[in-house]
């Protein structure tokens, strides 16, 4: 059937519905696909690299944006397009494959955020302290959040392109620049979008390229450039950007010895794009996700906690909610989950990049204003122990987790409590034991504690005025 903006908005209204059904019924969709932690890291040596890895590493907190064609449908973000037979990827399998993308590609036609407000959602993030930015400059659907001469499949030209700033990724990044954030830019390395990725002649089976590089090499050679130029005018027209954050890891070399008839090298040449990108950005921080070497200057395992503390830079990307974007009634985290993680995670030497996603309008949701505003009520007063901090070797007991200042002259104890158990009289914890005649500070009241040993047990007093929603109390010594 043709596809008009009637049956754009019939489409739309069915895959809300279904959206919600699907999020109910299957949880977190997003959390199917995950990247963990590879054996290996090697660290950048380029004197600047290095020198912004550490300033990244002070940091600690920051706020992942996932903002597309994915939220006007109020779906999980790009995945909806790929034919894959999972069951975090939700379709109306009544509906025929190609009708569908053709649907979702319309939905360029409108999406119209006519009240986006970048300030709003850099000053709300501040307000939960977080300190860096990852925008979606384009996901795996291959729709730009930023202008580009490449395509004419992006914001710049669809039903925003007459808005002052449609331009959506440059008043992003100046939004979150005034309020003195690292900025970084996502962009996925694969492009559904694109005849030199997905290109018709064939069907699209799975996320990968659909057509055998190595018969038409001239396809593939298109495709890099495509690539290499989109993140030319990403490095030369917005600015600085501190991180390039590459998503689709399945995009990477393959050794010809490993590759079969259904697997083949997708090599889109990361040493001539990094040269660039360098060159424009000579301290840019490069995140190429589970391709491991020198281009992953720090590894991003996604909605999960490393069990164990880690010694190379690393990073847990976790949603807030369900999803990455926008999808209308999702269950949220609480600020005490959210803050327990932070804290988990900092004690275990990494940092936690939270994902939400603002509406099809172009505001961030009211409930996600309120859980990053208690977040941030923590923040700002228990943040000696999170920010420019450094992981401890013994760092956890129980629900007591320890971070320690750079030059290691003071530690940090963030003591969890659970939701709905009475705070303790008294708290404890083995190991870290505070040298004699220290002082320990309770960091929301700068005042001391009284605190004693017993058999090697550090044993604490608490107030009794600290309140029963305490999410975690951070103590320095």
């Amino acid at each position: 059937m043709p596809i008009t903006n009637k049956s754009v908005s019939f489409f739309l209204k069915k895959f809300l519905f279904l959206s919600i059904l699907c999020t109910i019924a299957v949880g977190n969709l997003s959390a199917q696909f995950v990247h963990g932690i590879s054996e290996s890291y090697v660290f950048p040596t380029e004197p600047e690299v290095r020198q912004k890895l550490e300033q990244w590493q002070d940091l600690k907190f920051g706020i992942i944006i996932h903002w597309g064609l994915y939220s006007e449908a109020g779906i999980v973000e790009s995945w909806s397009i790929c034919s894959e037979d999972e069951d975090w990827i939700p379709r109306d399998s009544t509906l025929n494959y190609n009708e569908y993308k053709e649907w979702y590609w319309n939905l360029s036609n409108i999406f119209n955020p006519t009240k986006f407000n970048p300030e709003q959602w850099a000053e709300t993030a501040k307000s939960a302290g977080m300190k860096y930015v990852v925008f979606t400059t384009k996901h795996h659907d291959g729709f730009c959040m930023f202008d580009t001469k490449e395509t004419d499949f992006s914001i710049t030209q669809g039903a925003f392109q007459n808005h002052p700033k449609a331009d959506v990724a440059k008043y992003v990044f100046e939004a979150f620049r005034e309020n003195d954030f690292m900025i970084g830019a996502y962009f996925s390395k694969p492009d559904w979008h694109s005849q030199d990725y997905w290109w018709d002649r064939y069907a699209t089976a799975t996320r990968n390229n659909n057509y055998d590089v190595r018969k038409h090499a001239w396809k593939w050679e298109n495709f890099k450039q495509f690539t290499f130029n989109q993140i030319s005018e990403l490095m030369h027209n917005y600015g600085n950007i501190d991180i390039l954050w590459l998503d689709g890891g399945w995009v990477a070399p393959v050794p010809e010895s490993e590759q079969t008839k259904r697997r083949w090298s997708q090599d889109i040449d990361m040493p001539k794009i990094v040269a660039m990108a360098r060159q424009a950005q000579p301290s840019l921080l490069v995140v190429d996700r589970m391709v491991h070497g020198i281009y992953e200057n720090y590894q991003t395992p996604e909605q999960q906690i490393p069990a164990q503390q880690l010694s190379v830079p690393w990073e847990t990307c976790m949603t807030l909610g369900t999803d990455w974007g926008y999808v209308p009634n999702q269950p949220f985290k609480s600020s005490r989950k959210i803050i327990h993680t932070l804290a988990e995670v900092v004690a275990k030497g990494g940092s936690l990049l939270l994902g939400v996603g603002p509406s099809p309008e172009g505001l961030l949701p009211d409930e996600v204003v309120s859980r990053l505003e208690e977040i941030g009520k923590w923040t700002s007063k228990n943040g000696k122990a999170i920010y420019e901090t450094r992981a401890t070797e013994h760092y956890n007991d129980g629900n007591t987790w320890f971070t320690q200042s750079k030059d290691g002259k003071k530690k940090y104890a963030i003591v969890c409590f659970q939701e709905n158990e009475p705070l303790p009289s008294t708290i404890e914890w083995r190991g870290n034991i505070p040298k004699k005649g220290s002082k320990l500070i309770l960091l929301e009241t700068g005042k001391s504690l009284q605190w004693s040993v017993e058999n090697e047990v550090v044993k604490i007093k608490l107030p009794k005025n600290i309140s029963n929603d305490t999410a975690a109390i951070a103590i320095e010594f």
